[in-house]
C-alpha cells in the first residue's frame, strides 16, 4: 500500500496559536479576578473576627453542650483545612493556580501514558482492527518528557500548597500541629522518595515508548513479522510495569492530596478516567483526520469499534465510581465519608459533582446506545468532546477540594489554563505524528484492518 503522511499545516498551527492566545488571555483575566476577590475578602476579615469574638462570649454555654457525634466527625475531617496562623502559606489565588497546573498536568500526562498503553494492548492481543490507526495514540507518548519537567517544576514550586504532607511541622511531636496519622505515612510520603518514584515512572515509561516507536518504524522500513513479535514482547513488559505504576502514581499524585483519606479502589478509578479520556481523544483525532482526507484505510467498522470502546469504558468508569461511592456511603465511617461530604456539601463543588456524572456516564450512555450513532462521525465527535471535558472535571473534583477547601472555584482561570495545556499537547502530538508515516503499512494485520467490518 502507498505511504500516507500527515502534514501539520501552517493553517493548523495558526489555529492552535490563536487558541493558545485566547487561553492565555482568559487565564490572565481569571487570575486578576481571583486575586482581586482575595484582597476584598481580606479587607473584611478584621470586622468578621471582631463580630466573632462578641458572639463567642454569648455562646460559651452552647459550646459545652455540643453533640459528641459532631466532635467525632470533625476529628475525622482533614486537619489541613484548619491550618493557618504561624504556618500560613501563599494567597488563595496562587494556590488556585498551582491546583490548576496540577489538574491539567495529571490529565495530559495520563492521556499521553494511556495512548502508549493503547498501543501496547493492540500488540499484546494481536488486534487487527486497530492496525491502521496505531500511530495516533503512539504520538501521544511524545508528551511524556514534557510531563516529567512540568510535574517536577509544579511540585517544587507549589508542592507545599498542593500536598499537605510536605510540611515539616506535621512530623515534629513538639509542634502543636503535629499530625500522628500523616507522620505514620512518612516512610512512603516523603519528598526524596516521592521525587525518586516520579522520575523512575517517567523515565521507564518514556524509554519503553521510544523502544516501541523505534521498532514500529523499523517495521515500516524493512517489513517482516519479526518486528511484530518483538513489539509484542516489549509491549507485554510495558503493560506489566504500567499495571503497578498506574496505581502507585495515582496514589502519589492524586490520592495523597487528601492525606488522611484513602480508598483501595482509587488506583482503578484514576486508571478508568485516564483510559476513557485516551479512547475519546484517539476517536476524535481519527474522525477529524478522516474527514480531512487522511486514513482512507479506516472504514466505518473501525469507527464503530472506537465508539463501542468509549461507550463500554464510560460504563466501566461509572461502575468504579459507583462502587467506591456506594461502599463508603453504606459503611458511613466518618474517616471515609468526609471525602464525599466535602464535595457534596460545598457550593463550589456540589454542582460539578453531578455534572461529572452527567457528562461522563448519562450523556455517552444515552447517545451511544443506538448502534448507528457509533458509526456516524457527527455523534462520535460530539460525544468524545463531551467525554474529554467531562473527565477534566473528574480530575478537577479529585484535586481542587483537597487543595483549596472552601476557597475553590471555577471560572476563566480554569478555562484558560485548560485551553493552553490542550493546545500544547496537540502541538506536541501532531508534530510527532507528522514526522513518520501515518499508517503502519507493513503491520502484519493491516489487511485485516482494511477489511474490518462490524455486523
Amino acid at each position: 500500500m502507498a505511504e500516507e503522511k500527515f502534514e501539520f499545516t501552517s493553517k493548523a498551527k495558526k489555529t492552535l496559536s490563536i487558541l493558545a492566545i485566547v487561553g492565555i488571555v482568559l487565564f490572565g483575566l481569571g487570575t486578576y479576578f481571583a486575586s482581586t476577590a482575595d484582597h476584598s475578602e481580606e479587607g473584611g476579615h478584621a470586622e468578621e473576627m471582631h463580630d466573632g469574638a462578641i458572639m463567642s462570649d454569648g455562646n460559651d454555654g452552647a459550646h459545652v453542650t455540643e453533640d459528641a457525634d459532631q466532635d467525632h466527625f470533625e476529628g475525622a475531617e482533614h486537619t489541613e483545612a484548619g491550618h493557618g496562623g504561624e504556618h500560613a502559606g501563599n494567597p488563595s489565588w496562587l494556590k488556585r493556580i498551582y491546583a490548576n497546573l496540577w489538574i491539567n498536568n495529571m490529565y495530559f500526562v495520563g492521556l499521553a501514558l494511556l495512548g502508549v498503553f493503547f498501543v501496547a494492548i493492540q500488540y499484546v492481543t494481536q488486534a487487527g482492527w486497530s492496525a491502521a490507526l496505531i500511530r495516533i495514540p503512539m504520538s501521544f507518548g511524545n508528551w511524556l518528557p514534557i510531563g516529567l519537567i512540568l510535574t517536577l517544576a509544579i511540585f517544587f514550586f507549589g508542592g507545599h500548597d498542593i500536598f499537605h504532607w510536605t510540611h515539616d511541622y506535621l512530623y515534629d511531636v513538639n509542634d502543636p500541629e503535629y499530625d500522628s496519622i500523616i507522620a505514620g505515612k512518612q516512610g512512603y510520603l516523603n519528598t526524596p522518595f516521592f521525587v525518586a518514584r516520579m522520575v523512575v515512572y517517567f523515565v521507564v515509561w518514556f524509554l519503553m515508548f521510544r523502544w516501541i516507536r523505534k521498532k514500529s518504524l523499523e517495521e515500516d522500513l524493512n517489513g517482516g513479522e519479526s518486528y511484530f513479535f518483538k513489539l509484542r514482547g516489549i509491549s507485554a513488559g510495558f503493560i506489566v510495569f504500567f499495571a503497578v505504576t498506574s496505581s502507585t502514581s495515582a496514589w502519589d499524585w492524586v490520592l495523597s492530596i487528601d492525606t488522611h483519606w484513602f480508598s483501595t479502589m482509587f488506583g482503578w478509578y484514576v486508571f478508568a478516567s485516564w483510559w476513557v479520556t485516551a479512547l475519546a481523544a484517539i476517536t476524535l483525532i481519527t474522525v477529524i483526520l478522516k474527514e480531512n482526507g487522511y486514513l482512507k484505510i479506516v472504514n466505518t467498522g473501525v469507527l464503530h469499534d472506537l465508539g463501542k470502546f468509549v461507550f463500554a469504558f464510560s460504563i466501566f468508569w461509572t461502575y468504579i465510581w459507583f462502587s467506591q461511592f456506594m461502599l463508603i456511603y453504606y459503611s458511613n465511617i466518618p474517616e471515609e465519608t468526609v471525602y464525599f461530604i466535602e464535595r457534596l456539601s460545598s457550593d463550589h463543588y456540589s454542582i460539578v459533582f453531578f455534572v461529572n456524572l452527567i457528562l461522563n456516564f448519562f450523556f455517552p450512555f444515552l447517545v451511544f446506545m443506538p448502534r448507528d450513532s457509533k458509526r456516524h462521525t457527527v455523534f462520535l465527535k460530539i460525544v468524545t468532546i463531551i467525554v474529554l471535558i467531562g473527565h477534566w472535571f473528574d480530575f478537577y473534583l479529585m484535586v481542587t477540594p483537597g487543595v483549596m477547601k472552601e476557597n475553590g472555584g471555577f471560572g476563566l482561570l480554569e478555562i484558560g489554563m485548560a485551553i493552553v495545556f490542550g493546545v500544547a499537547f496537540l502541538f506536541v502530538a501532531l508534530t510527532g505524528l507528522s514526522k513518520y508515516p501515518l499508517v503502519a503499512k507493513n503491520h502484519p494485520m493491516i489487511k485485516e484492518a482494511e477489511h474490518h467490518h462490524v455486523f
